[in-house]
């Protein structure tokens, strides 16, 4: 999809543009010298490798190995960086040409535990997409609880009655964002506001709303005149568990109703809570089950030809980002062709300098948008508009044009009873038995990150997907606020993309012939994150071992060999740095995010490695764990002081400490022996190693701190550095090879 000249039609200028990112031809003249010191760097270790019953010579050819791997790696990210491309949707024109006959949008939201994920932040992601820019007679918006909670469903009930005067409040004033709690964080006190009455009594409607929900959730207990207001909770009255209830759909507000109308009078939005039937003996296939069963629900209730899929803590930030994402799939000579349209996860609890790496500025600007370039965006689970179509596993063809402004007849005639009994069908445990449900149609089961699997399965049928990344992020949610979670969550990423890499979904295979080459390989940087765990883990620990016994591992400084490593490591960094101020972080971000990469490849990496490799000799199950959202006070305020939060005994701390621990030591002697051992040349044999174990040192600077210095409840606990010094003390005494 290149630079559009004109639309389907010659006299329709195109609805949005795609162009490529400036200076790519110097960037690949750049890399090519990159590669040449890589290259370089293979030719000294195979050339210079000890001979046998040398000191070193195993951890020598365990370097090449490791040096081999980075270069491969380094060789596989160049794939999307030189072909980063952007696009710009015209949404004015989609107005101008489709206003009177835009299509229906159903919306997904999906939670699954009423304790991490509060139903208040839940409703607050719900309010914030029904009071988006679009005909509300054309918004459907579906609740999925996994975990069949009467709060959850209290909560989204209390929703819908707010938001008769949340809508019509957004739309008189374009009120950004939308999500209440965001916009009244951001605007805390009516001064400087020209609507300030209104503001006020809107506030302290949403406030008495908040209050209800969360006295209900705390007390355990939802007042009975409130039950008897709605049938729906009588779905409660049986006994029903987190993982064992039956089917529960509950249309709570019917758009098709012209009497719901909001303050101004104006039609409501269709409002569906839908808890799938769970029994313990059942597989329940987490959220691609979840996502699968609101694929079903929605073609009976509403039907709508696309698609916005979000997590219940990703609220939507752009009131107009449907009619963005519209532009890429009704643009007349690209759009027929386009399967999803795939937005950037955003957060809006970052701190200044994103103490956890959590926003990742370049893979959101450079490696996502270079997908995006082949026509292989990343589905990425949230914040992601898709062709109802695509999800239900049509193939592409070049005749296909769509019939988005087609009406759907199905629901004209039925009662709300009539489709709620007829959905409820739908979601049933044996609902999906024998059919092609996980396979070919809706989400693809067996793996924890679905998402990805799925969008690769719907490339391969011949569509094309869009990375699109605004300058506004359309969607914002809650990042991971302490290290646990964070690491815990990339755990679970990287161990699902590495189950993709062994599966048949491996794009060498399964996209061989179907996507571009370019596009197999930057699938690779995300599904090669668990192994590259090793290479890392052996440069952190085997450099600094062997400083330690006075072996060198590196070419001297006053050979010709030693430019090539200073090159590839100045070049590379200093370009890593231009990288990341160019998508819009920080110096300081940048060096956080060294630390992070360090830290995730030797602990979730290593240990998703593992795990991966367990699950396929069939020794253990896929697992899913869900990401907490609630946190205390004083770990809140360390967050916002960016103060590192360790605080437990995992063992993956137990890995990070030793490594700490090893290369604080290997730096202290390293320098010793570099100062005080004149004669043996040691300067000029060991100063890569020595300056390695430094580098490595200030990265783990907070560790130490954590270690010896903090007296919080988040630093490493004594439990944890006792382990870490026998480890260390282990390391030291084995001989080295």
């Amino acid at each position: 999809m290149g630079k559009q000249e004109g639309g389907g039609e010659e006299s329709l200028p195109p609805l949005f543009e795609s162009r490529r990112a400036r200076f790519i031809g110097l960037y690949k003249v750049f890399a090519s010298t990159i590669l040449v010191g890589v290259c370089l760097i293979w030719v000294y270790r195979v050339t210079n490798i000890p001979r046998a019953g040398e000191a070193g010579r195993w951890a020598w050819i365990g370097m090449l190995m490791a040096e081999f791997w980075f270069g491969l790696y380094w060789i596989i990210t160049q794939s999307p960086r030189w072909n980063v491309t952007h696009r710009q949707p015209f949404k004015d024109r989609l107005s101008h040409r489709y206003e009177d006959k835009l299509p229906g949008v159903d919306i997904f939201i999906c939670t699954a535990d009423p304790k991490m994920e509060p139903p208040t932040l839940v409703i607050n992601t719900v309010l914030s997409v029904l009071s988006y820019n679009y005909p509300t007679e054309k918004l459907c918006v579906y609740l999925s609880d996994d975990g069949g909670s009467e709060f959850t469903f209290y909560a989204l009930l209390e929703a819908s009655r707010f938001a008769k005067y949340w809508i019509p409040f957004c739309k008189k004033f374009n009120v950004e964002p939308r999500s209440p709690e965001a916009y009244f964080a951001l605007y805390s006190d009516v001064h400087g506001i020209k609507y300030g009455q209104e503001w006020l009594e809107i506030k302290k409607l949403y406030e008495e709303m908040k209050n209800r929900i969360e006295s209900a959730v705390a007390t355990a207990e939802i007042p009975v005149e409130i039950k008897k207001q709605h049938k729906g909770f009588s779905e409660w009255n049986l006994e029903v568990a987190k993982n064992d209830h039956q089917s529960i759909v509950q249309i709570i507000t019917d758009g098709r109703d012209i009497n719901a109308v909001d303050n101004d009078g104006c039609r409501l939005p269709t409002m569906v809570y839908m808890s799938r039937e769970k029994r313990p003996q059942q597989l329940h296939n987490f959220k691609a089950g979840a996502l699968n069963a609101l694929l079903r629900v929605s073609s009976e209730i509403s039907n709508a030809p696309f698609i916005l899929l979000l997590d219940c803590d990703m609220y939507a930030n752009n009131a107009d980002s449907i009619r963005e994402a519209l532009c890429f799939f009704l643009d007349e000579k690209y759009g027929p062709e386009i399967a999803y349209v795939q937005h950037p996860q955003g957060y809006n609890n970052l701190t200044k300098d994103d103490i956890y790496g959590n926003e990742c500025f370049v893979i959101n600007a450079v490696e996502l948008a270079g997908l995006g370039g082949y026509g292989a965006a990343l589905f990425c689970g949230t914040g992601c508009f898709h062709r109802r179509e695509c999800l239900f596993g049509r193939k592409y063809s070049k005749d296909y044009r769509g019939h988005w402004n087609i009406e759907s007849q199905k629901t004209i005639d039925r009662s709300i009873k009539e489709l709620e009994e007829s959905a409820k069908t739908l979601i049933s445990c044996s609902y999906e038995k024998g059919t092609q449900w996980g396979k070919e149609m809706g989400l693809i089961y067996g793996c924890p990150v679905e998402d990805i699997a799925t969008g690769l399965a719907v490339q391969c049928r011949g569509w094309k997907s869009i990375y699109y990344n605004p300058e506004r992020k359309d969607f914002l949610g809650v990042a991971p606020n302490t290290l646990d979670t964070a690491l815990i969550q990339h755990k679970r990423w990287s161990e699902g993309l590495f189950q993709i890499f062994f599966s048949k979904y491996c794009p060498f295979i399964y996209g061989h012939g179907k996507i571009h080459l370019g596009a197999q390989m930057a699938y690779c940087i995300y599904l090669l994150w668990a192994p590259f765990s090793f290479p890392t883990l052996y440069y952190v620990t085997v450099p600094p071992l062997c400083l330690l016994h006075g072996i060198p591992l590196f070419p001297k400084v006053s050979s010709l060999w030693f430019l090539a490593f200073a090159y590839v490591f100045i070049a590379k960094n200093v370009y890593s740095i231009v990288e990341a101020l160019r998508s819009g972080s920080t110096l300081k971000a940048w060096w956080y995010l060294q630390r992070m990469w360090l830290i995730r490849r030797i602990t979730s990496y290593f240990f998703a490695f593992f795990d991966t490799i367990k699950r396929q000799l069939g020794l253990s199950e896929t697992e899913f764990a869900l990401t907490d959202k609630v946190i205390t006070d004083d770990v809140s305020k360390r967050y916002e002081q960016e103060i590192m939060e360790f605080g437990s005994a995992s063992i993956m701390y137990t890995v990070l400490a030793t490594s700490a621990l090893l290369n604080f030591l290997s730096l202290v002697w390293g320098t010793k022996r570099v100062v005080m051992d004149r004669h043996s040349k040691a300067l000029d044999q060991l100063i890569s190693q020595v300056i390695l174990s430094g580098i490595l040192v200030l990265i783990n600077l907070p560790v130490y701190q954590a270690l010896f210095i903090r007296s919080d409840k988040g630093h490493i606990p004594s439990s944890v550095m006792f382990k870490s010094f026998f480890l260390l003390a282990l390391a030291c005494l084995m001989p080295i090879y």
